[in-house]
């Protein structure tokens, strides 16, 4: 694997403690993971795209987003997938592309090829393909014999003030099947996403979306089974039974009055133990990181609707408004009242 690599304001405990997977189910909902768009890309050699960064095509296939993740799911064939200027890796049937940053990024047929859609080019075919000009399989390349077969697909979701998820992620992340499983989840959800787009059904559109969604999920929970035993960050952290107690408990209530005490004696460490372990593999001390996703949890709700700032500040555990607003601004940058404004 490559290493470069509705929440409600009167519902803020609705997440279950039940296991660490929850807090990776409270981030998606809260920095509002939304499917944007997909197609299905048939390419014969020689082939190669070359996509801008996605700030420079956000606003085409997502207005509201202020963030675009991309992923490629590889049904047939191979190629080259790079980031960065970094080492191109090579991607075979079955392998998923994610590109978490919004980098600018290529996939080519050969290392080193040129690409056949350039940039300035790749921008017109995103706005035909979001106006729905364009059929659901795209063809690419010059009409050799290599062929390749692969899903495009594109979310959008926050990334500010605070989101552990990616922050976690590398430029570039490869994932790959665990063999040809019977029954396997990812294969299934291709399954579907391709029967759904060919047959153009009513609320097709809102099916869509979804799928590219539960695909993305089961990537992400992929990418935290294989990580290595020695790996740190927020996805390792949800891996480690105490430390993912901890976060499944600040993401079940983050108004709670939580203290390192309490948070180790419901993890089962001591506090010594429990500061140590979550700084390490998180990257923030725990009480930092409850303040953290208070912050981001507001943000939320204050884009959401019209609720008033003092409100919002009680409803994620702060006293008065004075102290929510000075911690909001902090982290956010900006005033609660100009980040509500903002997202209205």
């Amino acid at each position: 694997m490559d290493r470069h690599h509705d929440l409600a304001s009167a519902n803020l405990a609705a997440p279950s403690i039940a296991g660490a997977g929850d807090a990776l189910s409270d981030v998606l909902r809260t920095v509002k993971l939304s499917g944007a768009l997909f197609f299905l890309v048939e390419a014969s050699s020689p082939w190669g795209v070359d996509i801008p960064p996605a700030s420079e095509f956000a606003a085409i296939l997502f207005p509201r987003a202020r963030h675009i993740v991309s992923y490629h799911v590889v049904v047939d064939g191979s190629g080259w997938a790079s980031v960065g200027g970094q080492p191109a890796v090579r991607f075979a049937p079955g392998d998923v592309i994610v590109f978490p940053h919004g980098d600018s990024y290529t996939m080519l047929s050969e290392p080193g090829g040129a690409p056949a859609l350039p940039r300035e080019q790749a921008l017109g075919f995103f706005r035909a393909m979001a106006a729905g000009e364009l059929p659901f399989i795209v063809p690419e390349g010059g009409g050799g014999p290599e062929r390749a077969q692969f899903v495009c697909g594109f979310l959008g979701c926050d990334t500010r003030p605070f989101n552990p998820l990616l922050a976690t992620l590398p430029r570039l992340m490869q994932v790959r099947r665990l063999g040809a499983a019977q029954g396997d989840m990812l294969d299934r959800l291709i399954a579907l996403t391709l029967a759904e787009a060919e047959g153009r059904r009513p609320g097709g559109e809102c099916m869509r979306a979804g799928l590219g969604e539960l695909m993305f999920l089961e990537v992400v929970r992929r990418y935290i089974a294989g990580l290595p035993a020695h790996d740190t960050g927020w996805l390792a952290g949800l891996r480690d039974p105490a430390v993912g107690r901890a976060l499944a408990l600040i993401h079940a209530r983050p108004a709670h009055p939580w203290t390192l005490e309490t948070l180790a004696a419901e993890s089962g460490l001591s506090r010594s133990a429990l500061a140590e372990r979550f700084a390490r593999l998180v990257g923030y001390p725990a009480m930092q990181y409850l303040a953290r996703w208070r912050i981001q949890v507001a943000a939320r709700l204050l884009a959401d609707g019209a609720a008033k700032v003092g409100a919002v500040g009680r409803e994620v555990g702060y006293a008065s408004e004075a102290a929510f607003s000075r911690s909001f601004k902090k982290l956010a940058g900006m005033s609660p009242a100009d980040w509500r404004d903002r997202g209205s």
